[in-house]
């Protein structure tokens, strides 16, 4: 019975210091989101810390579509802009283009052309972006007033930049959500990452690569290097110039932050070098299923012992070429399985009625619906953490960015098998594909280990993430967790001048051996010549 009640004692003692970092007196956060699935994750995170008690301020532009002006838990400070970005409008060419490029109906001058204008739209994006910092900055009455509310952090989404020029104007610490810096990956900025066994996003490696890999992830790395340095850096380094002293750099700035709240785990991702102000929260926007509405339960439940497929493309892919969508429809209506499929475009001719068409999905919902079998996906970050949350196996359809990278790490884990746009309409390759993951029990038994995996841990994801931005509050930021290794010269972080001293000095040893053993060569070459006149 002692023992018994020891036990109790040790329980409760736990519950209240894990609880007790929620005793703290509501502080104000000043937010710099991103739009689109950016916003999806922000918007999670705000509203946690809004039920914390903090106050949260959003910036947000007059161009602004996701990001609403009006919320019940911020208040937000719209900036107007003239230029904004129409983030559909900017993807649905460049998905048009890489659908025509994989198919082969495009030209290997188009597919330059396409690389070209990749470069020029990331260029102008960052330009914009760069003209809301200066429109932020150049505004006193507004700088004043940001000032004059006393912020306890900022926390910012770093694939865009204001966040960090606007912490570093304020000198506020400054806490990312993060995946995506404006220069790629963020791990690459922080931390040590060996281009050996650290594969560069849209190389399509994993962590095991051969000799001929390798020389193309470096290829890919400094096809990074080259955008980041010549087309993204100089509008950020030019605000830098203009509103900070001499001898700031914009990337000194963005390594420089107290905290990364990254967007994965090692259950997704592959294993890498880390650092101590990096925290991992990957899947922290996923949650046990709510009810389906009562029309869409219906149709669940009319699938009976066969279950239901959920296919999504994301937020700005809703829709296939014609042919495409028909060969898809077609195969839905071969299996016994009720389909569900988000579709904006024509009705196909092909599809069965099996298959019903929506404009929208409670996608987390029905992935946690105990008759989902299988997910057709197209590998957002956002829809592969669903899908290792609920154990739901994966057939991918990657088009752009991160998808073929993302779905790779779950194929490379036995959850997930991919398709092409160049493949998925031939030969009954998307057919064969859903009957290959629908019938062999590995795919859903490893994606039901990963989920196991990923739940498996000592405090929720969100939780986590909410601790440690209460934390940098609490301690008015983390540099005790941050390396100084940023400011360190290229040539001074990788101890290059202290191997050239080191082979100067042993140079210099071994010239003066050499000169004593001839000094003394010559010396008894000397002797025996006196002796022998």
């Amino acid at each position: 019975m002692a023992s018994y009640n020891g036990s109790i004692s040790s329980y409760l003692l736990i519950s209240l210091l894990v609880a007790s970092w929620r005793i703290y007196d509501g502080g104000k956060i000043l937010v710099f989101p991103l739009e689109g699935s950016h916003w999806v994750n922000m918007d999670i995170l705000i509203k946690a810390l809004h039920s914390q008690g903090h106050t949260i301020t959003v910036v947000r532009t007059t161009q602004s579509w996701y990001i609403k002006e009006e919320s019940l838990h911020y208040s937000s400070i719209t900036i107007p802009v003239i230029d904004g970005v129409e983030f559909e409008e900017f993807v649905k060419p460049i998905v048009k283009k890489v659908i025509d490029i994989e198919r082969g109906t495009s030209s290997v001058l188009n597919f330059i052309n396409l690389q070209i204008e990749m470069f020029s739209a990331m260029s102008t994006v960052h330009a914009l972006e760069c003209d809301m910092a200066t429109a932020v900055l150049e505004d006193k009455d507004l700088m004043k007033t940001l000032e004059e509310n006393q912020y306890d952090l900022v926390l910012t989404d770093p694939a865009w930049g204001t966040g960090i020029l606007v912490a570093h104007y304020l000198q506020l610490p400054l806490v990312y959500n993060v995946r995506w810096i404006t220069s790629g990956e963020g791990h690459l900025a922080i931390a040590p990452s060996p281009i050996s066994y650290i594969p560069m996003t849209g190389s399509g490696l994993s962590h095991k690569m051969t000799f001929t890999e390798r020389v193309k992830n470096m290829l890919f790395y400094l096809l990074w290097e080259v955008q980041y340095r010549l087309v993204i850096r100089p509008h950020y380094q030019a605000v830098c110039d203009e509103f900070f002293q001499p001898g700031v750099d914009f990337y000194e700035l963005l390594q420089g932050a107290d905290l990364w709240l990254m967007r994965v785990d090692f259950v997704f991702e592959f294993p890498r070098p880390t650092m101590p102000n990096v925290i991992y929260m990957g899947g922290f926007q996923c949650k046990p299923a709510k009810p389906l509405p009562q029309e869409l339960e219906e149709f669940v439940q009319s699938s009976g012992e066969h279950g239901v497929i959920i296919m999504s493309l994301g937020t700005f892919v809703s829709e296939f070429p014609n042919d495409i969508a028909g060969v898809i429809a077609a195969a839905f209506a071969q299996l016994p399985q009720k389909v569900i499929w988000r579709h904006k475009g024509d009705r196909p001719a092909t599809l069965g009625n099996n298959t019903l068409l929506v404009q929208w999905m409670p996608q987390n919902d029905l992935l946690g619906h105990p008759k989902t079998r299988l997910f057709v996906a197209h590998g957002g970050t956002n829809g592969v953490q669903e899908a290792i949350y609920h154990g739901i196996p994966v057939v991918g359809l990657p088009l752009f960015f991160d998808q073929y990278d993302n779905l790779l790490r779950l194929k490379k884990r036995g959850g997930a098998k991919l398709l092409s746009m160049a493949t998925v309409d031939k030969n009954n390759n998307f057919l064969d594909a859903l009957q290959e993951v629908l019938d062999e029990p590995s795919y859903r038994m490893k994606m039901q280990r990963l989920s196991r995996l990923h739940k498996d841990v000592p405090m929720e994801p969100l939780d986590t993430a909410l601790f440690w931005i209460e934390f940098v509050m609490r301690h008015k930021g983390a540099a005790h967790l941050r390396t100084e290794s940023y400011r360190m010269p290229w040539y001074s972080y990788h101890s290059v001048d202290v191997v050239l001293i080191l082979l100067a000095v042993v140079v210099v040893l071994l010239l003066l051996l050499v000169a004593i053993v001839r000094y003394l060569s010559v010396r008894s070459c000397l002797k025996r010549k006196i002796k022998s006149e």
